[in-house]
């Protein structure tokens, strides 16, 4: 299905059944990716008496119960409710769900102990403007669909090149890692506040999307994203974000 749309006063052309799922898909038990040392994916059958929710034993129907953390159990995407004080909603964040989006590679830089995201390292991808940026951390492989990262000091952005993403005003950004920031930092959170521009101009109707998988196969480029969420009444949401291919 082809589709036009217009976008800052240029028609594009984007192939809607051509849809690029960048989302990790979330599973029962420790078949996930894992972060932030919160405790495996639980997806139970609920019991009342000798009723179950569970067709394969006895129920009329399946009927579970699932406990997980949007933060440290797949992708999910968040607002600046992530570090305020008032601990704002995806749910009144989030209120459109396309935009224009630049998926970039990326290599890391060491730095120390730490493997960094610099300011260097995104400035070639960043010459057009867009409202969405993907970054998708090398080396890639699909390790990353299941990774524990906990304990592991995994990259992430630097508070340089947060403040050039803020300052390009792209308002999404999306990342196959845990988080923007640095695993232990004291609760600094240099990247976060850098992107969201808090407590000075708290920008609300920015997201961070993280522990997204981009496949090898996509290549770079601008695409359509649409970021859909659930609407949960929290600082974050488990997500999907989904490419469509620009044609033409």
């Amino acid at each position: 299905m082809i589709a036009t749309i217009q976008h800052k006063g240029q028609e594009f052309k984007v192939d809607l059944s051509s849809a690029i799922d960048l989302s990790i898909t979330l599973k029962n038990g420790e078949d996930n990716p894992n972060a932030w040392y919160v405790p495996p994916v639980k997806m139970e059958a609920v019991k009342m008496g000798d009723w179950i929710g569970q067709v394969s034993k006895g129920g009329s129907v399946n009927f579970f119960n699932i406990f997980f953390n949007p933060h440290g159990h797949g992708t999910h995407t968040e607002c600046l409710g992530h570090i305020s004080v008032q601990q704002e909603s995806i749910n009144d964040c989030l209120k459109t769900f396309f935009f224009m989006a630049q998926l970039c590679s990326v290599q890391t830089q060491k730095i120390g102990q730490d493997s960094v995201i610099t300011k260097e390292s995104l400035e070639g991808f960043l010459k057009n403007p867009t409202e969405a940026l993907i970054i998708r951390t090398l080396p890639n492989d699909d390790d990353k669909l299941l990774r524990k990262y906990s304990n592991t000091n995994p990259p992430y952005l630097s508070k340089e090149a947060a403040l050039l993403i803020r300052e390009l005003d792209i308002k999404h950004l999306l990342i196959d890692l845990p988080s923007v920031d640095k695993e232990v930092d004291g609760g600094k959170l240099e990247a976060h506040h850098a992107f969201w521009d808090y407590p000075n101009k708290p920008r609300f109707d920015c997201t961070i999307t993280e522990l997204i998988y981009v496949p090898n196969t996509v290549p770079d480029g601008t695409y359509l994203l649409n970021l859909s969420i659930a609407p949960f009444e929290n600082d974050a949401s488990p997500s999907r974000p989904t490419l469509y291919p620009l044609l033409g």
